[in-house]
């Protein structure tokens, strides 16, 4: 297993001096970041860590040769100045024996002034870059973002911490797994890459459900371009704040009452966890739960219980859910046709409905 350990900070390895760029730092092990603000620069690496090797080596190592991106440069010797302009000089430089063997290499990541345009991701609805959500109290939760249409990248780095811990955060990567691990004396979160590269699933494992939460939890996520462009986005809230529950079961107990059960990944018990329900009832023609067609046709109504009486002039009603205690997000809505199609009578249409969807209600509260 390839483990790297690392934590943020201001690296003087494989960097002989800084002219130009207003800071730089190693991300990960050969990963240098460097903060540029668009003007003309310079940015010196060396190829070999200590000056004893240096010397070791014939000429002091002027026999050493310079590649960007598998290019021959043709600078030589120990040090090499990448030359910045703008967004561009990022790119994996190696460095090699005349024999074309490999001594050492750098990736050197570029990261612009943040005044300037982000240009990775693109903000979704809430007005924000990374959308993060949790289906219950467990400690688990997932972030995801929308990536520039022209600008497709990958996840470089991940960091997620208790707000209050972040100078006493060490991260882990398990290259094997892609599996970003973060420790403090509070909190111990882990996170992984979701396969289609749109989003993050993490687990605060020192959460514990039934405690208030002192300290939010912050996530920042490194992503980078094919361009060797990289982006920090960062987002922080307690878990109360994203929790969303997933959607409720409806199933019809007779022609007038309606029946749902909690979510199965709800938290529980459900007396320490409750959920509060709406209930819109949709008229005439109006099908759609999440975009009514007007109020005038739109019954809602709020309840704790597991049973509503439907309106005999419902066509549709609808069912979603949230958290009882929290303003937090409702789920999406369950629906659930109150009339049969045309042509099809009452008793075939809802025998097939039973059959599909029936199943015991969730909200008796087990006992404390």
């Amino acid at each position: 297993m390839n483990l790297f350990v690392f934590s943020i900070i201001v690296s003087a390895v494989l960097q002989v001096g800084c002219q130009n760029p207003r800071s730089y730092w190693t991300l990960l092990p050969n990963i240098l970041v460097v903060e540029v603000n668009g003007s003309l620069g310079e940015q010196p690496l060396s190829c070999l860590e200590s000056p004893e090797e240096v010397m070791r080596r014939d000429k002091e190592g002027e026999d050493i040769v310079w590649k960007k991106n598998g290019v021959e440069e043709a600078q030589r010797g120990n040090s090499y100045l990448v030359q910045l302009e703008e967004s561009l000089g990022g790119g994996n430089y190696t460095c090699h024996n005349k024999d074309g063997s490999l001594i050492n290499h750098t990736v050197v990541l570029i990261q612009e002034d943040e005044t300037n345009r982000r240009k990775i991701l693109v903000k979704n609805d809430q007005e924000d870059y990374l959308k993060c959500s949790a289906q219950n109290y467990n400690g688990e939760f997932h972030c995801s973002w929308t990536w520039h249409r022209s600008r497709v990248g990958s996840v470089a780095f991940i960091k997620a911490w208790r707000v209050s811990d972040e100078n006493e955060t060490w991260c882990t990567l398990d290259t094997s797994v892609q599996l970003w691990r973060c420790s403090t004396g509070q909190s111990n979160i882990s996170c992984s890459v979701d396969k289609s590269g749109h989003g993050i699933s993490c687990l605060d494992e020192q959460h514990c459900p039934f405690a208030e939460e002192s300290q939010r939890i912050h996530v920042t996520v490194h992503v980078k371009t094919q361009h060797f462009l990289v982006e920090s986005y960062s987002k922080h809230f307690y878990l109360s704040e994203i929790v969303k529950p997933d959607k409720v079961r409806i199933s019809k107990l007779n022609r007038s009452m309606i029946e749902w059960s909690y979510p199965s990944s709800w938290s529980s018990p459900y007396s320490y966890f409750p959920l509060t329900f709406q209930i819109a009832q949709l008229k005439g023609g109006c099908k759609r739960c999440d975009n009514p067609c007007t109020d005038s046709k739109v019954t809602k109504n709020l309840t704790d219980n597991c049973q509503f009486e439907v309106k005999r002039k419902a066509k549709t009603v609808c069912v979603r859910a949230k958290d009882a205690l929290c303003n937090s997000q409702w789920s999406e809505w369950s629906h659930l046709r109150s009339v049969p199609p045309s042509g099809v009578s009452w008793d075939i249409y809802f025998s097939s409905f039973s059959h599909r969807w029936y199943s015991v209600c969730s909200c008796l509260l087990p006992v404390m």
